[in-house]
C-alpha cells in the first residue's frame, strides 16, 4: 500500500484579538453589577454571589492570555455578553466557511497545488455552524475541488479524526489528495458570564493537504508513519443545546453552552492520553525521547506539561513541545494543528514527531510523522 504524506498547511487568524485583561474588566463589570442587584437576596443566602476574575487567575489556571475572535462586538459588553454578529440565512456565507477557505487556500500554496487537484475535502471541527447543506460541500464549491466532501466532529478530536480519515481514505485508494479543513468558530459557544469558563476559547482555522506518495515528486513533505485514535464515554465535558431547543420550554439559560467538570477531567483523561501515547511508541519501537516534537492539544497549559513530563520523565526543553494557547487560547480540536503549522520548518529528514489531540468523549486521536526531504 502507498504511503501518505502531509505536503502542506494552512493558518487562518481572525482578525480581532481579546485580551485576558480585557474580558477580565468587563467580566468583572458583570459581576459587581449583578452582585449589586441582588444584595438582599446574596445576604439572606437566596442567591450566590458571583466571583470576580483577573487576568492573574486566568494565566495560571490555564496558561491562556489571549484569544482571537471573529466578532470581538458584543463580548465585552455588559448588557450582551456574547458576540453580536447577524444571522446566517440562504444565501450567506457562515463564518466556518470563511474561515476555513482562508486557510484552506493556504495549504494549497504551500503545497503547490491547485483546488482542482483535490478529490477529497473534510471539514472536521467541534461546532458545525450549519447542519446541512454540508460545509464541506459548500467549500469544496467554493474552492473548485473535484471529487467529494463531507462534514465530521468529535469534539477536540475533530482535527486528528480528521486527518486520519483522510489518511485512510487516500490508502484505501478511494482519494489521491485530500484537503482537511478545520474552522473552529467556537467563541459564540463560551457563556462570558462564567468566572470559571468566561476566557476558554478563541476562534481559529486551519487546514492540511495529504498526498499519496506517488504525487508528491521531490517536495518535502512529512510522512504518515502510524495514526491511532481511542474513544471512552464520560459527559464531563458537555453542550447539551441542540435542533430540538424549540421544542422544549423553561430550558435552563446556560443550555447551549460548553461545560465541562475540570478537575474529573483532568484526573480522568491525562492518564488515558499519557498511556495512549506510549503505547503507540512502543507498537512503533519508539521512545519519546527520539521524538523532535509533540505537537499536543492545547486546552490548558498545566495539563500539557503533566503530559510532557509523564512521557519524558521531565519537563520539555525548548520547542519539544511547543504551546500556542497563550495568544490563541484553546481553539477545540485546532490546537495541535495550530502547533504544527508553526512549529516543523526546522525538521531535517528522518526526524519525527507526534501530532496529538483529545478531549471530550473521551477521544485520542495521534499521527507520528517524519520528515522527508
Amino acid at each position: 500500500m502507498t504511503d501518505i504524506y502531509i505536503t502542506g498547511t494552512g493558518l487562518f487568524t481572525p482578525p480581532e484579538g481579546v485580551s485576558n485583561e480585557e474580558l477580565v474588566a468587563a467580566y468583572n463589570q458583570y459581576a459587581n453589577e449583578f452582585n449589586d442587584s441582588q444584595a438582599s437576596a446574596i445576604e439572606s443566602g437566596e442567591v450566590a454571589a458571583m466571583p470576580l476574575s483577573s487576568a492573574e487567575f486566568i494565566e495560571k489556571a490555564s496558561g491562556i492570555k489571549h484569544r482571537y475572535t471573529m466578532h470581538k462586538e458584543g463580548m465585552l459588553d455588559t448588557r450582551r455578553m456574547r458576540p453580536s454578529f447577524p444571522p446566517c440565512g440562504e444565501g450567506d456565507e457562515p463564518e466556518a466557511v470563511t474561515m476555513g477557505l482562508a486557510a484552506a487556500r493556504q495549504a494549497l500554496s504551500a503545497a503547490n497545488l491547485q483546488a482542482s487537484d483535490i478529490d477529497l475535502l473534510i471539514v472536521a471541527c467541534t461546532n458545525h455552524q450549519r447542519a446541512y447543506p454540508s460545509i464541506a460541500v459548500e467549500i469544496q464549491h467554493k474552492l473548485g475541488c473535484q471529487g467529494f466532501a463531507y462534514d465530521m466532529g468529535i469534539a477536540c478530536s475533530s482535527a486528528t479524526f480528521g486527518l486520519i480519515s483522510a489518511f485512510t481514505a487516500l490508502k484505501a485508494g478511494t482519494a489521491t489528495r485530500a484537503l482537511l479543513v478545520n474552522p473552529e468558530f467556537v467563541t459564540p459557544q463560551v457563556d462570558l458570564t462564567s468566572r470559571d469558563s468566561h476566557f476558554i476559547f478563541g476562534d481559529v482555522a486551519t487546514a492540511m493537504v495529504l498526498e499519496t506518495e506517488n504525487l508528491i515528486s521531490d517536495k518535502p513533505a512529512f510522512k504518515i508513519l502510524n495514526t491511532k485514535q481511542f474513544t471512552r464515554f464520560s459527559d464531563n465535558i458537555r453542550c447539551d443545546g441542540n435542533y430540538t431547543d424549540h421544542c422544549q420550554t423553561d430550558l435552563p439559560a446556560a443550555r447551549p453552552f460548553f461545560k465541562q467538570e475540570g478537575r474529573k477531567v483532568f484526573k480522568e483523561l491525562l492518564p488515558l492520553v499519557t498511556d495512549f501515547i506510549e503505547s503507540q511508541l512502543a507498537d512503533n519501537q519508539l521512545e519519546a525521547s527520539q521524538l523532535k516534537r509533540m505537537w499536543l492539544h492545547q486546552a490548558n497549559i498545566n495539563m500539557n506539561l503533566f503530559a510532557v513530563k509523564k512521557l519524558l520523565g521531565r519537563l520539555p526543553e525548548g520547542n519539544e513541545a511547543p504551546i500556542v494557547l497563550d495568544q490563541y487560547a484553546n481553539t477545540a480540536s485546532s490546537g495541535s494543528l495550530i502547533a504544527f503549522h508553526l512549529y516543523h520548518d526546522d525538521f531535517q529528514n528522518g526526524e519525527k514527531g507526534l501530532i496529538c489531540s483529545f478531549g471530550a468523549g473521551y477521544s485520542i486521536g495521534s499521527l507520528l510523522v517524519e520528515k522527508v526531504d
